[in-house]
């Protein structure tokens, strides 16, 4: 059976985008391994499927699965390839504002050209239960026990929870344990994304991101945008930053507590094909 796909990336984050309008898309831990393997499949960080919608006041529904075949609750650069591909699929036009349904809930998505994208990814969640993060009471700044060392993190859903480090260098060895230690913490009990954020200004961060289920990657839409929410709560940044990231850069736009965060960047084609792996599916 020929699966056909679109190859994307948004700022270096790479997917494969299947045309499921139709009907929906079920694919096994199994099948996502096989496909999002390098150097026998197609090669990316998340499969992202494009489905009927689910309920009555989004226009399409997108799916969401990491490397390794888990599911994902919301995946910042996969939306703006999925504005992109339903752009091109002659769904979604320039310079209208369409919502559509991730497996965390609506975000509404603008195209500014056909290449770039912006979302309104709702506000930022800091209730630890809602992350979910295994804490107290809401605070800026957690204590997190790193094999036996206490370690400073912010923690925020942005539809999927997020551990955010202030770094003052981002190639510090020490990040290679540090990032898979916070993806696989206990107290985040669904696991986490784990940024490293560096503050060049109040307007300007420099981020890597290790993200659960992918492994550290080229960039991460929600890894920003909680890097930019955990900073501008502690007051450290203005209500508009850029954030760079090894593939690229985002604009990140906040005022704050009761306002929605809203995310910039873009959306790029990369190859058309066809999966031709039979068990692609349950």
């Amino acid at each position: 059976m020929a699966l056909r796909f679109s190859k994307m990336h948004g700022s270096g984050n790479d997917f494969a985008v299947i045309d499921s309008r139709h009907a929906a898309f079920t694919p096994s831990p199994a099948a996502v391994r096989a496909m999002a393997d390098r150097h026998t499949g197609i090669g990316f960080d998340q499969l992202l499927s494009v489905e009927p919608a689910r309920d009555g006041a989004s226009a399409f529904y997108y799916g969401i699965w990491n490397a390794d075949g888990s599911p994902s609750g919301q995946c910042g650069n996969g939306v703006r390839c999925v504005a992109a591909w339903l752009h091109r699929a002659g769904a979604l036009a320039i310079g209208e504002t369409v919502p559509i349904q991730s497996p965390s809930g609506p975000v509404a998505v603008r195209l500014v050209d056909a290449h770039r994208v912006t979302v309104d990814m709702g506000e930022p969640i800091f209730d630890p239960p809602r992350i979910p993060f295994d804490a107290p009471r809401m605070a800026d700044r957690y204590a997190l026990d790193i094999d036996g060392q206490a370690l400073e993190i912010g923690a925020v859903s942005m539809g999927n929870p997020h551990a955010v480090v202030v770094a003052m260098d981002l190639a510090a060895p020490v990040l290679a344990q540090l990032g898979p230690a916070l993806t696989g913490h206990a107290r985040f009990r669904e696991g986490a994304n784990a940024g490293f954020v560096k503050t060049l200004s109040p307007r300007h961060l420099d981020l890597r991101v290790h993200e659960r289920g992918a492994g550290w990657t080229q960039a991460c839409g929600t890894g920003a945008c909680a890097a930019m929410a955990v900073l501008r709560q502690r007051g450290e940044v203005e209500a508009q930053v850029q954030v760079d990231l090894p593939g690229g850069s985002l604009q990140i736009d906040w005022n704050g507590p009761g306002e929605r965060l809203w995310m910039t960047g873009p959306a790029t084609f990369v190859f058309e094909g066809e999966w031709l792996d039979p068990q692609h599916s349950d």
